[in-house]
């Protein structure tokens, strides 16, 4: 026969488990899909497959944290009772925002486009651009403005446009 002390010391483990099961669920991906750090392939396809079936996963998890916090809950003191609490709006936070695409927030692509002549551009003459050529229409992007957005929407010679890199 289990003892209680057993019993909660073996709830308190399953509780942990499906809590960092959530939450890396949604931070593992968010910490290696970075921008400007350098990604490897495999590290990528790892966030790439969690991110992938996060949405579900972190909800299963929730669940499961949720229902080891309440079987734990009435025998515990004040501070453990804190630390369940704490966890498990961790736990609500990863299972929300992983069905959320934040990396929308970090990059907004540039809507309102403008341009200047050459002559009147204050650009570096070694500074980096895309550029985009149709017909008599010709467009340069400079890397340095799109490296936060990492896209802009434009229209050259009529025809829409997404540049990106």
């Amino acid at each position: 026969m289990q003892s209680s002390s057993d019993r909660r010391g073996f709830l308190w483990s399953l509780f942990l488990a499906s809590a960092l099961v959530c939450i890396g669920w949604f931070f593992i991906p968010a910490f290696i899909i970075r921008p400007f750090t350098h990604q490897t392939p495999a590290g990528l396809s790892l966030a790439m497959a969690l991110r992938q079936r996060a949405p579900w996963g972190t909800l299963a998890a929730a669940v499961m944290s949720l229902l080891f916090a309440l079987a734990l809950w009435g025998t515990s003191n004040l501070w453990r009772k804190i630390v369940l609490s704490v966890v498990m709006v961790l736990v609500a936070f990863s299972a929300v925002m992983s069905r959320l695409n934040y990396f929308e927030w970090m990059f907004h692509p540039v809507e309102d486009v403008r341009f200047e002549s050459e002559s009147s551009s204050k650009l570096d003459p070694s500074e980096m651009i895309l550029a985009v050529r149709f017909g008599n229409d010709a467009r340069a992007y400079p890397i340095s403005e799109m490296a936060y957005h990492h896209i802009v929407n434009d229209v050259v010679q009529g025809v829409p446009v997404a540049v990106t890199y």
